[in-house]
């Protein structure tokens, strides 16, 4: 819908864009977030996905004559909340307009929207692609209804309309071109959708339609003015983003050097076959024929309600992030990965809370938790590992009770089996009722698996002097420089241990021993 125009990003100072063939890729986003009212923008219709078709359209959805919009007041304070959460301008007046378009699925012929005057202005996301901070400026966000619904695959020969999302509130995010790769434009959709779910204004669900993304792509040489875009339209999955863009960018680049102009164009990306085609030229503003809408009269925010927004909000991920660097001393890059979500960051306090030992709570998250999650395909709220119990195994590693790979083993036998977490971030399991404590469970399993390291120094030097008797050839090359044979009498002393013994009293007793 929008223009783009590039101005210069100073949050780009520095950073070089990467080059696909020698050409710089320039690509900004519109993003439809549903919003997460129970009722329409502009009227009382349901939201409910899974509907039986049509089932959830009133008559002002249907464009019956007669009928009037009416503004749902919980869709602006949306609104009002992303403005804030992004540092952005809310407008104290904006105007809503009619969209002329024709097309099966909206009924009126036009679509309320906005379109000289948002209720958001300006802003900015910020996020980590690998270890470096990156900043994309938002244009814009701006109220509007959805369209319907075409059904081809259940008729034969025609078309169904079901008009179940025709009037459901949205709020359309429009970015500058401050994009240069496909990860980067992935990072950034990630980042926004972990924003308007966190603040609670939308599901954010992909798979339902309730967050979704248009990649404008363009490519140039560097130094050249922007070429012409292509908008990739509803990307539904981060997986398919990147391999639309970069499908698009390809084709695009080839397309030039083989002497062919770039086409302005509106495609779709097809997941089954990895390529992007065109579905119609596409429409700059001149062609919906924008003007004010008649009925509704303009929206009138008052600083009195911005505030009382902003002081009902929860704290922002950015804000926490900021406050985990503060207060428990973790990066920068730390910090933003454990408010990835709320959930993520009331899992990494609780636990660091639990043992007083925040750095190695966050590698352990970003470590075997993330692993485990990753792997079992499940979501943090429900690991089987409560953050107590994960903060009670990093304390007895802390003091020495059992060493870090022995860590692990717990954890694992803990994950798979001990049920120490139930379904909780707080309330004990039935399990864990009957077994006592958290800290008793985990030592308890500690204790069965025969995980403790070894504290008799008598028992240990008995090892390292095997060891030593038995390996005089190592010991000749340790002495005579070499390194390497120190780890292999560690090596043979851990095993000796079965494990158990600590390695830095391995370390220092053998070197007392050697020097």
């Amino acid at each position: 819908m929008n223009a783009f125009v590039e101005t210069s990003n100073p949050a780009r100072a520095g950073i070089k864009s990467p080059l696909v063939m020698g050409y710089e890729v320039v690509i900004g986003f519109e993003t439809h977030a549903q919003l997460s009212t129970q009722s329409k923008i502009f009227s009382r219709a349901a939201t409910a996905f899974g509907a039986e078709p049509n089932t959830q359209a009133c008559a002002v959805d249907l464009a019956l004559p007669g009928t009037l919009p009416v503004m749902n007041k919980g869709a602006v304070e949306r609104a009002i909340q992303f403005g804030l959460a992004i540092g952005a301008h809310v407008a104290p007046k904006s105007i809503f307009a009619r969209k002329n378009y024709f097309y099966p699925d909206l009924p009126k012929g036009y679509q309320i929207s906005q379109f000289e005057i948002p209720v958001v202005q300006g802003g900015e996301i910020e996020f980590f692609l690998g270890d470096q901070k990156m900043s994309v400026r938002l244009e814009r966000a701006h109220l509007e209804e959805d369209a319907g619904k075409s059904l081809h695959e259940d008729f034969v020969g025609q078309t169904g309309i079901d008009l179940n999302r025709a009037g459901t509130p949205l709020l359309e995010i429009v970015t500058q071109p401050d994009m240069r790769s496909s990860l980067e434009a992935v990072a950034y959709a990630k980042e926004l959708h972990k924003i308007v779910t966190w603040i609670g204004i939308s599901d954010g669900n992909m798979q339902e339609g309730s967050f979704r993304c248009d990649a404008n792509v363009s490519v140039r040489k560097p130094g050249e003015p922007l070429g012409t875009r292509r908008e990739v339209k509803n990307l539904n999955s981060f997986k398919f983003m990147q391999q639309a863009i970069d499908y698009e960018v390809r084709w695009q680049i080839e397309q030039i050097e083989d002497g062919h102009a770039i086409q302005q164009a509106t495609v779709l990306f097809n997941p089954d076959t990895g390529e992007t085609r065109a579905m119609r030229t596409k429409e700059d503003a001149a062609d919906y024929r924008y003007f004010p809408d008649p009925d509704l009269p303009p929206l009138v925010i008052a600083d009195e309600w911005v505030e009382r927004v902003r002081s009902e909000m929860t704290e922002l991920p950015r804000v926490m992030a900021q406050r985990f660097v503060a207060d428990y001393g973790l990066s920068d890059y730390d910090a933003s990965a454990l408010t990835q979500s709320r959930a993520m960051a009331a899992y990494f306090e609780a636990a660091a809370k639990a043992c007083g030992q925040p750095k190695l709570v966050s590698n352990w998250i970003m470590g075997e938790v993330s692993r485990r999650l990753n792997q079992d395909g499940g979501a943090i709220e429900n690991a089987p590992v409560t953050p107590g119990a994960l903060g009670w195994l990093i304390s007895r590693i802390n003091d020495g009770t059992i060493s870090n790979n022995n860590g692990k083993v717990a954890f694992d036998h803990l994950w798979k089996g001990a049920n120490v977490a139930g379904s909780s971030l707080s309330a004990p399991s039935s399990t864990l009722h009957a077994m006592g404590t958290v800290g008793e469970q985990v030592d308890q399993v500690i204790e069965s698996l025969g995980l403790k390291q070894m504290n008799d120094s008598g028992e240990l030097e008995k090892i390292v002097d095997d060891v030593l008797a038995a390996n005089p050839k190592n010991v000749e090359e340790y002495k005579a420089g070499n390194g390497k044979a120190l780890n292999a009498l560690v090596g043979q002393i851990m095993k000796g241990s079965k494990g158990k013994a600590n390695p830095q009293q391995v370390n220092d007793l053998l070197r007392q021993k050697l020097d």
